[in-house]
């Protein structure tokens, strides 16, 4: 059985600008870096070291060239935050491109743009 999602894959064209923007933008920590010696090196990052979720970062050039058939477009993330309007307003000044915080029957959200234009959403959820 499954337990738990433990990594979701995002395939961009520049690693270090990507570990860049969501280490110093965003505010996720490098968990780990690897390289294989021939060509593939992948960064996983999160919002904290002990987060049971974490993003890893791979080349999609290298990724295509293997023919494994994945789909390097990004994938449809949602984050949850118990400050959204803080959130929203740290990404501002940090000159990311964020949308205008939205409610919505689950809460708040609005989404945001990572260096490459992948599209991301964030949440604060009601509380009951």
């Amino acid at each position: 059985m499954i337990s738990t999602l433990g990594q979701v894959m995002v395939y961009v064209n520049n690693q270090d600008e990507s570990v860049k923007f969501w280490t110093e933008k965003v505010g996720f920590t490098v968990i780990s870096e690897e390289d294989n010696g021939e060509g593939m090196r992948w960064i996983e990052i999160a919002p904290q070291k002990d987060s049971q979720t974490s993003i890893v970062l791979h080349n999609k050039e290298v990724i295509a060239k293997m023919g494994s058939g994945a789909n390097l477009e990004a994938p449809s993330l949602l984050f949850f935050t118990e400050d959204i309007e803080s959130l929203h307003a740290k990404l501002s000044s940090n000159n990311v491109f964020v949308g205008e915080i939205v409610t919505m029957p689950i809460g708040k959200t609005f989404h945001f743009a990572d260096n490459e234009q992948n599209y991301f959403a964030v949440a604060e959820r009601n509380r009951k």
